[in-house]
């Protein structure tokens, strides 16, 4: 059986590895690359085989960069089945529908510029009737329950405690008389966090994908950021300013809202309104609200007393483009959270337009922001940055809070991968990392007396 990595192969973005054994051949997510625009288009652009011979993709989660290219592959052929669970598809129904939006949007905006130049036009990556087409293939599967989606494979989903419905998965591969189990961790959670439960601990495994994010990077502690949280929006307040939070609408939004909530009960916040502007966050929120078998017993518990963990009096869903524009012409103190979290898309590219030249205020940056994206930049604190093309002066305060990450740091993957047989364990694949993050993760691994770990490049294949 051969392995193949193709997407998020030594960078954080685009995850994608495909398995083949016998007649069969899948994906192993089928995540889109987001980052430069002519780099983007061209790692976007083609598969490492053609869709129509691919039998089926196992998808771990709902992130845009794990699921949105899933359109393009139904565009270009692909009719096998989407495994996932149900709160992974039911994400995916907003979040694919809102990336083709996206696609496009900005295929009309490209299309506008090169007609003035006389270059050539370009199509979006897919449409809406694509993502109604790939939405008809998922298959929910549940936790903990082996399934067997063809002959000679057998999949159990474990939580990955990484954002709601996501899960790490083992695959075991009957082949010729010989069967192999394949570890893919997805995206890696935390533990101790609000709303979601803790990682599980994977199956043994005999090859082992990892993630690799934070390799070398320990966050703050969790319990952190509540109080970093109140303190930044206390003092932002004091000053008159607005704090600007470009939060993923899936996981982060959540997160933060309810903490905001538990403040409010609290009685630690100052007066002054929150708005949630993004009108894919506040979808992602009613299915958060459908899915309470993935809550974690504090959730739970808080919910005795708090029917509406992500509702409080001074907090504001916006859907109205109108609405969303009338914060801006606004000089009163307030919290707007707004996708995306690497502020490349969304309306959070018009409150930052709006609000990074005045010092009175905060943006908060809560997420992993790729290289090469306007989150980067901000987390950098670059003393200029582009908005829309133009130039504008980052005279607001920035506060990095890594506390909020999905993401497990070193320690914590180390832990995670701890659970597994260092003796059976005969290679780890590092994936969805930066090479610097990789090789410290490597570095960490092998002195907790794992297997030299190794970051294949794109298109590297191996035999297992």
């Amino acid at each position: 059986m051969r392995l193949t990595f193709w997407g998020a192969a030594q960078t954080v973005t685009g995850s994608l590895h495909m398995l083949e054994f016998g007649d069969t051949r899948l994906f192993m997510d089928c995540g889109l690359f987001q980052g430069r625009r002519s780099e983007a288009a061209r790692m976007n652009a083609e598969f490492p085989v053609s869709p129509s011979k691919v039998d089926l993709v196992l998808l771990s989660h709902a992130h845009i960069d794990h699921s949105g290219l899933l359109p393009k592959l139904y565009r270009e052929g692909f009719r096998g089945r989407v495994f996932a669970t149900a709160a992974t598809r039911d994400l995916c129904t907003s979040m694919l529908a809102d990336s083709a939006y996206i696609q496009e949007k900005d295929a009309q905006w490209v299309n506008r510029r090169e007609r003035r130049r006389g270059g050539d036009e370009v199509e979006p990556l897919y449409s809406a009737v694509d993502v109604e087409g790939i939405l008809e293939l998922f298959v929910d599967v549940a936790y903990d329950e082996p399934f067997q989606p063809v002959d000679g494979l057998t999949v159990i989903y474990r939580d990955a405690g990484h954002i709601l419905g996501s899960a790490t998965m083992v695959l075991e591969v009957v082949e010729d008389d010989r069967t192999v189990k394949v570890g893919f961790t997805g995206d890696v959670g935390r533990a101790e966090r609000p709303i979601l439960r803790d990682p599980q601990p994977m199956d043994a495994c005999d090859y082992l994908i990892c993630e690799s994010t934070y390799g070398g990077r320990t966050h703050e502690p969790t319990e952190q950021a509540k109080e970093r949280l109140a303190d930044v929006v206390g003092a932002t307040a004091r000053r008159g300013g607005k704090v600007i939070i470009p939060a993923f609408a899936v996981g982060r939004t959540q997160e933060i809202v309810h903490r905001l909530d538990e403040l409010t009960n609290e009685g630690r916040l100052p007066p002054i309104p929150v708005y949630v502007d993004s009108p894919l966050a506040v979808n992602v929120t009613d299915v958060f609200k459908r899915h309470p078998e993935c809550y974690n017993d504090e959730l739970v518990a808080y919910m005795e007393t708090d029917r509406d963990p992500f509702g409080f009096a001074r907090l504001t869903y916006v859907r109205d483009v109108q609405e969303s524009k009338s914060l801006n012409a606004s000089r009163l103190p307030m919290v707007i959270i707004s996708a995306s979290g690497m502020c490349e898309a969304g309306r959070i590219l018009h409150h930052l337009r709006n609000n990074v030249e005045d010092p009175k205020n905060t943006v908060m940056m809560v997420g992993f922001c790729a290289p090469h994206t306007l989150g980067r930049r901000i987390v950098e604190r670059r003393r200029e940055v582009k908005i829309f093309g133009e130039p504008h002066r980052l005279r607001a305060e920035v506060e990095v809070m890594n506390a909020y990450s999905a993401h497990a740091d070193e320690p914590e993957l180390v832990d995670f991968v701890s659970h597994l047989d260092p003796g059976r364990l005969k290679k780890v694949f590092l994936v969805h990392g930066d090479t610097d993050r990789q090789l410290a993760l490597s570095d960490a691994l092998e002195a907790a007396g794992y297997p030299t770990a190794v970051g294949p490049g794109r298109g590297e294949s191996f035999e297992l």
